[in-house]
């Protein structure tokens, strides 16, 4: 076992660096992980911008990781070292309300490895077993590190209940909402249009599958998107969460629709036509994360080839260059950025090795 083990600090967008720690040894129930891939989320771009509101600045990310087990702690066993894994994050206690009836997703006491515990954007951490999934064999690490990522909208999709047949807009094309169009059109959505304010990332929304986009600044982005549907929608996936994005899901959906917020919003109020809401008896609903249901099925989606990892994965950067990794995940036409983890004696994988592309 290598004495030395790096990991990412993030104490400002501006501010990332690389620290050393101690190799951690797996205490009872948990495995020591070696990273191979690690994806940088929306969520941690907001944290190292100092704008997410659950994460606080420092921290140590790395919550969309895959690896291979290095050594397994007693009860363990279930795990060989070597198995290929990738990290369901959510850290619930197992004894509110919430996990009992399943949905430990919204545990009372939720923390994400990751966001409010050091996470997997290092050489090697520690990680209860129970929370990780076995990669399948003929999935690529590339392929596996988008599991995390899409099943928070397969969550969304399903809260969103029976699609088939129905009508859909989704506000944002970034990784999330190009996943939830992806997610929304396996479930049997008639219709999707997506909304964004750049070009690119538009026409990206196109090719992927949406049956239009429209432009979120344009003087009336509902009734464009209206006309692309064939009138208001059943569903709007909000995957922006702000005050102009909520409006616009408001004007665009139907009467007796759904409003899903799959973004994360900002710290604070955010104004909303009430009487809309409720003269339309609009329904709005927030939706975290996901279990270990939405993982399965959104390895199944990986696998059956319904994701292009190569049109989602627009970037990779070595570890030693997570301060740039995180500068590229902000840029606008970049879709998803992962870290690839070579770690000492080791040489990346032929699917994880360092290349900056569009």
């Amino acid at each position: 076992m290598p004495q030395r083990n790096r990991r990412v600090l993030v104490r400002s967008i501006d501010d990332i660096s690389i620290e050393e720690v101690p190799v951690p040894g797996p205490g009872d129930n948990e495995l020591l992980i070696r990273s191979s891939v690690v994806g940088i989320c929306g969520s941690d771009t907001h944290a190292a911008l100092g704008h997410h509101p659950f994460i606080d600045l420092p921290y140590r990310p790395g919550h969309e990781v895959v690896g291979t087990v290095a050594a397994v702690g007693t009860g363990a066993e279930d795990f060989a070292p070597g198995t290929r894994v990738i990290v369901e994050p959510n850290l619930y206690c197992g004894r509110c309300e919430q996990c009992r009836s399943g949905r430990y997703n919204i545990c009372r006491e939720l923390t994400v490895f990751g966001c409010q515990t050091p996470g997997g954007m290092a050489d090697l951490f520690t990680i209860p077993a129970d929370r990780v999934h076995r990669v399948p064999e003929a999935m690529s690490d590339l392929q596996a590190a988008l599991v995390e990522p899409l099943a928070t909208p397969v969550h969304a999709v399903a809260k969103a209940g029976d699609l088939t047949g129905r009508t859909v807009a989704v506000l944002g094309a970034g990784p999330i909402g190009l996943l939830v169009l992806a997610a929304a059109r396996h479930a049997g959505a008639a219709r999707i249009v997506v909304t964004d304010l750049l070009d690119t990332k538009r026409e990206r929304a196109v090719r992927l599958g949406a049956d239009g986009a429209v432009r979120a600044d344009a003087s009336d982005p509902a009734v464009q998107a209206q006309d692309i549907l064939g009138g208001p929608a059943d569903v709007v996936f909000d995957c922006v969460a702000r005050e102009q994005s909520m409006a616009q899901a408001i004007d665009l959906v139907a009467k007796g629709g759904r409003i899903i917020v799959v973004g994360v919003g900002a710290p604070g109020p955010t104004p909303i036509r009430l009487d809309l809401v409720q003269d339309r008896e609009i329904r709005i609903e927030g939706t975290l994360m996901y279990t270990a249901d939405d993982y399965r099925t959104a390895l199944g989606l990986i696998t059956s080839g319904v994701i292009d990892t190569d049109a989602i994965v627009t970037a990779t950067f070595p570890l030693e260059d997570a301060g740039q990794a995180f500068a590229a995940a902000l840029e606008p036409e970049h879709v998803k950025v992962l870290i690839t983890v070579a770690g000492p004696g080791r040489v990346p994988e032929p699917d994880g090795r360092s290349s900056h592309r569009m």
